[in-house]
């Protein structure tokens, strides 16, 4: 097994490369509604995994991007899942207001650490470790995801499926300042109710008009008193919205509220009391309700094997004297997917970036190369026969 050092020291000539390719992505708007743009990213990816041997396979989604499969069968051993996502928060146009730039030790543009360039420093990572004779895994398989922002809802299965095939799993959400690696997540999830009335003028009253607003209204301080801090339940309506003029009872009306619970009995607690909520009856009996949604993102338990790989972690970044701490974060991500079917993962795996989803978000670029070294760290250990449990 190489000394995390040498990784470090080999990598370091690549960051120019990096940086340039990172620059690249982050300058195509690849919002999640945005598939072109989203294959755009995943072309520039797709490229250079071809040019390393791996057999790259895409799937179209229906209104979104492809769900890229990227796999080099090595030998016996291991099978490592890499998991990331071309897709960001931003809509289409975002680049132009907002462009890919550098001051000092930060880079900041859309998406820039959440996560391209945590993408792009895996794959010159696994192209370092490859160049190096890398063996005793038995094979590597990198998905990158195109709905990840909204919950995966259509890529879930396809990870999970091969999630089942894999050993270990590496996610390339960013890390967090100072060093943190996210050794468990909570549940996250989304209940969706809309309420659909009658429109009519508003100067006929009640007569003929059945507000879908003021069924749901009542709702909103209800959903949210279902928050309980202490047992890490969290309940907030994210977004209300109804009507369509000042004059006209509104028809329809919507309320999406977001759910987070730190484990299974939670989520299945706090889904049936917002359910109660939702379904109860209109006090107008024109107005009717419907109800979607549930808990799409499962916990992340933090496992021995999950423990090993930040154990791993921990020494490379001790041997490269980088900080490091464990985080149990309330928001989800793909490695849910896989940590939920019990196969030891581990994520927070990027550069270390700030703000992110937020037009503050930057990476530091000081971390781009100790990171990287981390992560080779964790697929030569893997790749050596250390047990992860």
């Amino acid at each position: 097994m190489i000394d995390p050092k040498v990784h470090e020291a080999a990598l370091a000539p690549l960051l120019p490369h990096i940086l340039a390719m990172t620059e690249r992505v982050v300058s195509i708007d690849s919002g999640t509604y945005d598939a072109a743009g989203v294959n755009a990213v995943i072309d520039v990816w797709a490229g250079m995994l071809a040019e390393m041997g791996f057999t790259v396979d895409r799937k179209p989604l229906p209104g979104r991007g492809d769900q890229m499969t990227a796999t080099l069968t090595l030998g016996n051993g291991p099978r490592l899942l890499v998991l990331g996502h071309a897709d960001t928060v931003w809509p289409a146009g975002t680049v132009a207001q907002w462009p890919f730039s550098r001051d000092g030790d930060r880079i900041t543009g859309p998406g820039v650490g959440d996560m391209k360039t945590n993408v792009v420093m895996a794959l010159f990572t696994l192209r370092h470790l490859l160049g190096t004779g890398l063996k005793g895994l038995g094979a590597i398989t990198v998905l990158v995801v195109p709905d990840e922002e909204i919950g995966s809802p259509q890529s879930r299965g396809w990870i999970e499926g091969h999630a089942r095939d894999a050993d270990l799993c590496l996610t390339l959400e960013p890390c967090r300042p100072n060093g943190g690696v996210v050794i468990g997540r909570g549940a996250v999830g989304a209940l969706y109710v809309t309420a659909t009335g009658v429109t009519a003028h508003c100067g006929s009253y009640r007569e003929l008009g059945a507000s879908a607003v003021s069924a749901l209204a009542p709702l909103v301080a209800e959903f949210e008193a279902l928050t309980d801090a202490s047992r890490g339940l969290a309940a907030t309506v994210g977004i209300f919205r109804g009507g369509a003029a000042r004059q006209v009872f509104p028809g329809e009306a919507e309320i999406h509220l977001d759910l987070r619970a730190p484990d299974k009995a939670g989520a299945d607690g706090l889904l049936a009391a917002a359910r109660v909520i939702a379904e109860r009856k209109p006090a107008d009996p024109r107005v009717s309700i419907a109800i979607t949604g549930g808990f799409g993102r499962p916990p992340f338990p933090t496992t021995p094997g999950t423990r090993t790989l930040y154990a791993w972690a921990e020494e490379a970044c001790k041997a490269m004297g980088q900080p490091i701490h464990e985080v149990v974060a309330r928001g989800g991500s793909d490695g849910s997917f896989a940590a939920g079917l019990g196969v030891p993962t581990l994520d927070g795996l990027g550069a270390v970036a700030h703000d992110t989803c937020s037009r503050r978000e930057t990476v530091e670029v000081s971390s781009i190369i100790p990171r990287s070294a981390v992560l080779a760290h964790l697929i030569t250990s893997a790749a050596s026969g250390r047990k992860l449990a």
